[in-house]
């Protein structure tokens, strides 16, 4: 068995421990540090497979992920970060996350995806990509990622707005400031629905990413309100869309 495909078998009793320790002490230092609130947590499906979805504009927005569901939550780092050192590359995978290329269409990274959700765990899948910056969720920046392995794993997507973790810490900065941050959690959108032949064709994944988009903007703008930060609203003037 390849290093690669043992992250997508089931996690260990150990890692599972290693999720609940590290929750209970992310969900005491996020709730002194950030005053972290969570709405529409009951959106959150309480069996079978989902895609997380959020806003990405932190470093801080996969640690504290762990905040929203006591469940454990498998997910996607840059292979970079199991190249740190040999403890930082244990942890991660002790969490249960695994490496994927970004730069490069990475597909033993999608075959272990596919095999988390076929198991029924949960999966984070930044829509966006990489860390981004500013109050829009632009077209441009969309993957098609999430709403491709929704439609073939028929699985919801869980659209999720993070608001204040890039006053907390913005791209290029390292220290982490005493922000708080509100997630805004969504209803599950419903998989791209297959044609005849059992596959979804790639304007039903084109449509469905946008709708998503759409979704993430509008629980982005909430989050956002709910902390008390600036809006496009404000920004603007115009309003959401």
């Amino acid at each position: 068995m390849s290093a690669q495909s043992a992250y997508g078998e089931g996690l260990s009793s150990g890692q599972r421990l290693a999720w609940t320790v590290t929750r209970f002490f992310m969900r005491a230092a996020a709730k002194l540090w950030f005053r972290y609130e969570v709405h529409g947590r009951e959106n959150l499906p309480t069996a079978g497979a989902f895609i997380v979805s959020p806003v990405h504009r932190s470093n801080l927005d996969t640690p504290l992920l762990p905040v929203i569901r006591a469940e454990p939550i498998r997910f996607m780092g840059k292979e970079s970060l199991w190249k740190v050192n040999r403890a930082a590359s244990w942890f991660l995978t002790m969490l249960g996350g695994f490496p994927v290329e970004r730069a490069t269409a990475d597909r033993s990274a999608l075959r272990v995806a596919e095999e988390i959700l076929e198991r029924g765990e949960a999966l984070v899948m930044f829509p966006e990509g990489t860390r981004r910056d500013g109050l829009d969720v632009l077209e441009e920046n969309m993957f098609d990622g999430p709403s491709f392995l929704s439609g073939r794993q028929q699985c919801p997507i869980v659209p999720v707005g993070i608001g204040g973790s890039e006053y907390a810490m913005p791209v290029g900065r390292k220290v982490v400031l005493p922000k708080k941050i509100v997630f805004v959690i969504g209803e599950p959108i419903l998989p791209p629905t297959p044609n005849e032949n059992g596959r979804v064709s790639r304007k039903s994944v084109k449509a469905h990413t946008e709708l998503l988009r759409q979704t993430i903007q509008t629980l982005f703008d909430d989050a956002l309100i709910n902390g008390g930060y600036e809006t496009r609203a404000l920004n603007t003037g115009s309003g959401a869309e």
